[in-house]
């Protein structure tokens, strides 16, 4: 679940860092912004960071940030935080190295929506085809005794209708289940973006 949060927020995180820090903010108040609220588990991350800070028992911003690595489970996050802890250890160009990364990463989330989209190509024709044509030719399985009367006897032979019945409500349900199943395939490819 956490992994899921950081890479749905670190492109935001990112973008964010690079508009307060182009516009002259530090890094130290621009991570006290966004731990303010409204990136997920990244805004709890950060905030318990500035509070390590403010009560005077932390060992500097750059421990801090080193211990964060540890904790962040998606790539993009444990490189955000190594771009940070380079930053503090060797005085980088950190901004100019958010633009890169934020742009990297939304080539990459692109990617992965456009994968999405070509997988899910076939789906709302296959829920169609299924969601219409299967209950439509049940219908007709379910009235062939009516419409033969006589002859159905004839043809099929003794013909119950409860078997009949049966055979259609087993066909309706395996349609549904299918439907929902087709309906989960999609879901479980959900990029999470």
């Amino acid at each position: 679940m956490r992994k899921l949060d950081e890479k749905k927020e670190i492109l935001y995180v990112i973008r964010t860092l690079d508009v307060l820090m182009s516009s002259g903010v530090g890094l130290e108040a621009a991570l006290h912004t966004i731990g303010k609220g409204g990136y997920g588990i990244i805004s709890s991350d950060f905030s318990s960071l500035m509070k390590k800070l403010s009560s005077g028992k932390s060992r500097g911003l750059e421990f801090e940030v080193k211990a964060l690595m540890n904790k962040a489970e998606s790539e993009g996050y444990r490189r955000l935080l190594n771009t940070m802890y380079t930053n503090l250890t060797q005085n980088t160009d950190l901004i100019e190295t958010l633009r890169k990364q934020g742009k990297r990463m939304e080539e990459d989330r692109n990617e992965s929506v456009n994968k999405y989209i070509e997988e899910l190509g076939g789906v709302p024709e296959t829920l169609l085809s299924i969601g219409m044509i299967g209950p439509i030719i049940l219908a007709i399985v379910g009235l062939v005794p009516q419409i033969l009367g006589d002859g159905a006897e004839a043809i099929i032979g003794s013909i119950d209708q409860g078997l009949i019945n049966s055979i259609v409500n087993g066909g309706l349900m395996f349609t549904l289940i299918g439907m929902m199943l087709i309906g989960l395939k999609a879901h479980t490819k959900d990029p999470g973006l």
